[in-house]
């Protein structure tokens, strides 16, 4: 059984990466969009694909449970935290263009992937230039947005798999559907990704991604700590219409509040707990269901332990 803060766990991570990426203790709302979350056993940020291995393997060997953060972005911790490690790619960085192809790694942010690809001209990213995530985040639940997603450009992906093995994948291998791949049913961490550009014009590429962009900005609630959107768009509706034809807007529980500027997005308004915040998307799914009988299905992902009473 693992035991909470044990010290030669710890000397172990520090060996494997170095002192100044292991922290034990650390509070996760520091590192989520939502800014919830209670503490992380151990959060380590590792610098290379041969880390991220060894981190795995430690794991098994030690039996000590595993969880991948990601930015932080499309995700809820929590009050209670995250027992074991927990590893952010955020240090794995690195984007470069060969060609038509770009490859970028997992902790880099896919709005700054499109910077890069219209910085050389090359178009297909233009629909993420607004989108919060890593690219491992984007892999992993296949984001999209106004018409495009990551399955229309993804080529490959290098993953980690649970043993710790390193796996180069075709796009066609994860199973990329809206907004969902195989990634989170198979355990891979993604650590790089490759995609397959046009070439195009940056004129034309800088406008479209303008315009994404004031859509954006006018519409949604990019003020307030949130997750993004909240839930997925159900077939035949748009969940936002329907929390707001719901008469859901303005709707507070704690400091967690349906925003008054897109009902698709629940903000931490005011100090929220996570308890607050998961609470609120329970009762605008149950408010949905008994207005219009359609269940609204979380795009977020909720993740960690309940707080000890």
């Amino acid at each position: 059984m693992f035991v909470i803060n044990d010290h030669h766990t710890f000397e172990q991570l520090k060996n494997i990466t170095s002192p100044e990426n292991v922290m034990k203790d650390e509070y996760l709302y520091k590192h989520t969009y939502t800014r919830l979350g209670g503490k992380a056993d151990f959060y380590v940020t590792p610098e290379t694909y041969e880390q991220v291995q060894a981190i795995v393997k430690l794991s098994i060997k030690e039996n000590i449970p595993f969880t991948l953060l990601g930015n932080g972005s499309n995700l809820i911790v929590k009050d209670g935290g995250i027992r074991g490690i927990v590893l952010n790619l955020g240090r794995l960085a690195d984007i470069n263009i060969d060609g038509t192809k770009l490859v970028a790694q997992s902790g880099a942010r896919i709005i700054d992937v499109s910077q890069k690809a219209l910085s050389h001209s090359l178009t297909g990213l233009e629909f993420a230039c607004g989108i919060p995530g890593s690219v491992g985040g984007a892999l992993f639940m296949n984001a999209g947005a106004y018409g495009g997603e990551i399955k229309d450009v993804l080529e490959s992906a290098i993953v980690v798999d649970t043993k710790g093995n390193l796996l180069h994948l075709a796009a066609d291998d994860l199973d990329l559907e809206y907004r969902s791949s195989n990634i989170p049913d198979k355990g891979y961490i993604v650590l790089e990704a490759r995609f397959s550009m046009k070439p195009g014009t940056y004129e034309d590429i800088k406008a479209v991604m303008d315009d994404l962009t004031f859509k954006r900005e006018s519409k949604q609630p990019l003020e307030y700590p949130s997750c993004g959107s909240v839930f997925k768009r159900p077939p035949g509706y748009f969940a936002g219409k329907l929390i707001q034809d719901s008469k859901l807007q303005g709707k507070q529980i704690g400091g967690a509040q349906v925003s008054l500027k897109h009902a698709g997005f629940i903000i931490n308004l005011d100090g929220a707990s996570a308890t607050e915040y998961i609470n609120l998307i329970h009762f605008v799914q149950d408010t949905v269901k008994a207005k219009f009988g359609v269940s609204l299905e979380r795009e977020v992902k909720i993740i960690g332990e309940d707080p000890v009473e």
